[in-house]
């Protein structure tokens, strides 16, 4: 049988072995750490459960597909649920609002909120739809470095309709030209994060990312996000895909002009194909006779987080599952956090609070509290000054918003910082997503998924095309497996 070896268990790295699985192949997945999912795992503490790393589900049927790829039943293994309201906002003033899922529910609240006029959000919400509709095909599930997607009728759409995808505008400019409200302005401008990016330099076409939310939905697993991982590694293994935590690959080895396989610490595995969920950089460093690009490691890379997970002893019916606590001047955020490098003393905080919906992550009474900012990626700063900061800054918006010092209430405090981030997942610099789409050809500058050089050697994960998020690293491994031919076939 012919075999593969993935290096890295996160996502993308569960969402190829699965792929390559139910091809035929014979799958290794080497994880560096104890742990499998990379940044889709959880932390236990003193009666708490947290969800450590991406919080937010959407396209749940990227997730569906894998268990019906194997000729199974994803509810049979999968649950989740889709929420009603999104996200809880709180401005800096002291207006709140609920991001309810459903389009005219979220107008509605806007109008009564903000004095948005209902109609421009509707407009919006089908601007957004439409983006997705001309450019996912092409931009998210499709190789953009393959000739033959830009020969598809999807390329030929996008094409004939290129002025509409804002590529040319700002996130920032884009929603100005929508919005009258500079408060509604703000809050869809936030969707840049959710790649790492900044809506004052990102592309428009990153307006994309509202439809998943309020027209298709957001989600969340029965048992919170780390379900993902844990029903993904079990139907991997029930395809006969084969583990083996704490063991890093010190090299990925070459013959000529294809892949060998892998160097661990005590032996060699041969492999028809290796490939890597780990970030490009590292990558390239394990990777024997090759040599990253500069174009790659001068990009610009996208930020990182500073999380507290804090158990709290009381419990907050005025937030919900998501909550955003809104920076009082977002642009000079920005500011700091690409051209500074620095922690802005308002930043914008986001608290997940898992507990909402799957009460035993918490003891009675209390509320597990994923606290998180933005943070530039690791360039030396001095984070221990930083983190004692953020803290105070935090509790302080914390105490603004809510009329509590929540400083007495905390009773069990783990804190991730981008010097951890890196560590522990082999993330460049600590940075969430790799490069940022701080460019309007930000879509072209990723890394490809397959190497053009090197046969038999393929990436997958956030670094890579398309991106970060939990979609579109599962689109990167469905892209991978497209590339990959059948066992007995390789060239």
């Amino acid at each position: 049988m012919a075999n593969a070896i993935v290096v890295g268990s996160g996502i993308g790295g569960l969402g190829v072995a699965i792929r390559l699985a139910a091809k035929g192949y014979q799958v290794d997945v080497f994880e560096a750490s104890d742990r499998l999912g990379g940044k889709l795992n959880e932390l236990r503490m003193e009666g708490f459960r947290f969800d450590a790393g991406p919080s937010l589900f959407t396209l749940p049927g990227s997730v569906d597909e894998l268990f019906a790829l194997c000729g199974e039943d994803p509810r049979q293994h999968f649950h989740y649920q889709k929420l009603e309201v999104v996200c809880q906002y709180f401005y800096d003033d002291g207006t709140r609002l609920s991001a309810f899922q459903a389009p005219e529910r979220f107008a509605a609240e806007l109008e009564r909120a903000l004095g948005e006029p209902r109609a421009n959000v509707l407009k919006f919400l089908r601007h957004s739809q439409e983006l997705f509709e001309l450019t996912s095909e092409l931009f998210i599930f499709s190789s953009v470095h393959k000739l033959s997607s830009f020969m598809s009728k999807n390329a030929l759409k996008a094409g004939m309709h290129f002025g509409k995808i804002d590529a040319f505008k700002t996130m920032d400019e884009a929603n100005r030209k929508f919005f009258s409200k500079p408060k509604t302005v703000q809050l869809f401008n936030r969707y840049a994060t959710y790649n790492g990016s900044n809506p004052f330099k990102a592309p428009g076409t990153l307006n994309v990312i509202p439809h998943l939310e309020h027209n298709v939905g957001g989600f969340f697993p029965r048992g919170g996000m780390y379900d993902i991982t844990r029903v993904l590694v079990a139907l991997a293994e029930r395809q006969g895909v084969r583990f083996h935590a704490s063991t890093p690959v010190r090299q990925i080895r070459t013959q000529g002009q294809r892949v060998a396989g892998v160097r661990l610490d005590d032996r060699f595995v041969p492999a028809d194909l290796v490939v890597s969920d780990v970030d490009i950089v590292p990558t390239y460093q394990m990777l024997e006779g090759h040599s990253l690009p500069q174009q790659f490691l001068k990009q610009e890379r996208s930020t990182s987080a500073l999380i507290f997970y804090w158990g709290v002893n009381r419990q907050f019916p005025e937030l919900e599952l998501h909550n955003i606590l809104f920076s009082n001047n977002y642009e000079r955020e920005f500011e700091a956090l690409f051209d500074d490098k620095k922690l802005y003393h308002d930043p914008t905080v986001y608290i997940f609070i898992s507990a909402k919906l799957v009460p035993a992550d918490a003891p009675e009474g209390c509320e597990n509290w994923f606290t998180m900012i933005n943070v530039p990626e690791n360039v030396g700063q001095d984070w221990d000054s930083i983190i004692r900061n953020a803290r105070l800054y935090i509790l302080r918006k914390i105490k603004k918003a809510l009329g509590v010092d929540l400083t007495g209430h905390i009773v069990a405090e783990d804190i991730l910082d981008p010097r951890l981030i890196e560590k522990r997942t082999s993330s460049y610099h600590g940075s969430l997503y790799g490069p940022s789409s701080n460019s309007k050809f930000s879509a072209f500058n990723r890394h490809a998924n397959f190497k053009s050089d090197l046969a038999g050697m393929y990436f997958t994960g956030g670094s890579v095309h398309p991106g970060g998020g939990i979609p579109l690293c599962l689109s990167s491994a469905k892209i991978v497996a497209s590339l990959v031919d059948p066992p007995g076939r390789q060239g």
